[in-house]
């Protein structure tokens, strides 16, 4: 007969814990950046509104958001680059534009 040792209860389970939480963060992530992004380009392509006021009320629902869920600072930065970076598309599209 298999001797039991185990006793229930009594296992450590940080890791699976911080593998779960971890899972958790960066689905909440993942999942806001699409609604972010799905938002800013209903707004901007489909209903017609000016990229650059779309851009910002999608940077607004980013922050709101953020707040409201306690996301802290590592997502504040996250939709600033997010915020950064459309930007910068957005330059690069006005410059080949002009090239055109």
């Amino acid at each position: 007969m298999a001797t039991h040792d185990y006793h229930r209860g009594e296992m450590d389970i940080r890791d699976q814990k911080a593998t779960w939480d971890g899972f958790i963060t960066g689905s909440v992530w993942g999942g806001l950046i699409i609604i972010l992004m799905v938002g800013h380009a209903t707004l901007a392509i489909a209903i017609g509104l000016n990229w650059a006021v779309s851009l910002g009320l999608s940077t607004v629902v980013g922050v709101a958001a953020g707040l409201l869920m306690n996301l802290g600072g590592r997502w504040m930065a996250t939709v600033v680059v997010l915020f950064v970076l459309a930007l910068i598309v957005q330059a690069l599209i006005w410059l080949f534009g002009a090239v055109l």
